[in-house]
């Protein structure tokens, strides 16, 4: 450590200085929808998988006239040269997820404007495994991602049940979205009609089932070691709520996040399907009513909550109530947040309401190599960010030093999610 790091920095070198810091801490990513190479169909990553993400199919349709049904009918290398020639070649790149490849593949040493992908197909041919996850992972600075793992889908289980390797730097996560929001698939898998596990579960809850489905959880837990529950909520989510799924939460998930000590992580606001043609990229925001999180934190002081709401409109409620309660922690501007102009304007909340004490971002990656524009982006932008906070805090008249930088931005990348899920520092 340089001997001048606790001395006050300088304001017309703050800005780089704040930049620098960030720029070389390793980040533990603590959303993303990755999965180990040994996971095989699950697993995606390269230039083909980058371009057909939804992000990107709802822009081809803004900027073409291209039917959907025929795109659907193409397969996944016509998709993704459809979609470069149309957004890259004809078009310039201007929007985030745009960028993001172009992000990608510059940080990769590829031609972003390169008018066919035959060199990136190449390039991403020979980078294959482990060998790929490792150096995504460096090129982003992540030192740890936490993986989504639906244990009611039939083929992930499967994955998980077998001798498939795992990725020490991926942790699970334990996704439970049917329990709460598709009850029947739920019963489907609890009660054997698809699997051969068989749980209690009937359509009218009793005492038995409860207890049934907190054994199936407690063996999933025991089985994968997640390092947190989690669960994807509408808009319209209550609590409590007198239904089956208000009844499971109370009764079933609440409970076993309690005695398993682990974080119960709700993302809010998702509102789906609201154009099934565009599958994935039809999905839509709506506006959370916050004080259902209010009182499943003021009621369920032991348990930890993990909240992230996808409405802008959420965001300044969600500061306030993170100010009520010491169980609850924002983290991450997830979908349609994940833009630096709102990611810096949340950021700046954030830091005046909180403080050091949120997580700033998470990259809610489903490709691989999304990390690394992920974090490339959201570097730039919560630096920013800080420098204003920082520069505020000089104006005032604090002597802002390295060490103070370093210690803050550390604590925000690593040791606010490592210390609320009880993870090892």
């Amino acid at each position: 450590m340089p001997e001048t790091a606790d001395l006050p920095i300088q304001s017309a070198e703050l800005a780089a200085e704040v930049e620098r810091i960030v720029d070389d801490t390793y980040v533990f990513d603590v959303h993303t929808h990755q999965y180990p190479p040994s996971f095989k169909t699950l697993f995606s990553a390269g230039i083909d998988d980058l371009l057909t993400y939804h992000y990107l199919i709802a822009e081809l349709f803004r900027s073409s006239h291209v039917a959907v049904d025929s795109f659907w009918d193409m397969d996944k290398p016509r998709q993704a040269d459809l979609i470069w020639d149309t957004l890259f070649v004809r078009n310039t790149p201007v929007s985030e997820a745009c960028r993001g490849v172009v992000c990608v593949l510059t940080a990769y040493g590829l031609d972003p404007s390169a008018p066919t992908l035959k060199e990136a197909r190449e390039f991403f041919s020979d980078l294959q495994g482990n060998a790929h996850i490792e150096k995504a992972m460096k090129l982003a600075r992540v030192s740890d991602m936490v993986m989504t793992n639906d244990i009611f889908d039939e083929q992930e289980a499967k994955y998980w049940e077998s001798s498939a390797a795992r990725h020490p730097a991926l942790h699970p996560a334990l996704r439970l979205d049917p329990l709460l929001r598709d009850w029947e698939r739920a019963q489907d898998v609890l009660s054997g009609r698809v699997t051969n596990r068989r749980y209690a579960a009937q359509t009218t809850l009793r005492d038995e089932d409860v207890t049934s489905i907190r054994s199936f959880l407690d063996g999933w837990i025991e089985r994968m070691k997640p390092v947190y529950m989690a669960v994807s909520l509408p808009p319209d989510f209550v609590y409590p709520e007198d239904s089956i799924e208000g009844f499971l939460l109370k009764e079933a998930l609440l409970p076993t996040a309690r005695e398993h000590k682990l974080p119960f992580s709700m993302m809010i606001g998702a509102r789906r399907g609201v154009n099934p043609a565009l599958r994935d990229a039809g999905d839509a925001v709506g506006y959370a009513d916050i004080t259902s999180v209010e009182r499943i934190c003021l009621e369920n002081p032991e348990n930890r909550f993990l909240v992230s709401m996808l409405s802008r409109e959420n965001q300044h409620e969600l500061c306030v109530a993170a100010r009520k309660f010491s169980n609850l922690m924002p983290f991450g501007c997830w979908w349609f947040l994940n833009n630096p102009s709102i990611v810096r304007e949340i950021t700046t909340e954030r830091l005046e309401m909180l403080g050091a004490t949120f997580i700033p971002q998470h990259s809610d990656a489903r490709v691989l190599d999304q990390i690394i524009y992920k974090w490339n982006h959201a570097r730039h932008t919560i630096s920013a960010a800080l420098t204003d906070s920082y520069d505020a805090l000089a104006r005032d008249g604090w002597r802002v030093t390295t060490d103070q930088i370093r210690r803050d931005v550390k604590r925000l990348f690593q040791e606010n999610f490592r210390n609320f899920a009880r993870l090892p520092a």
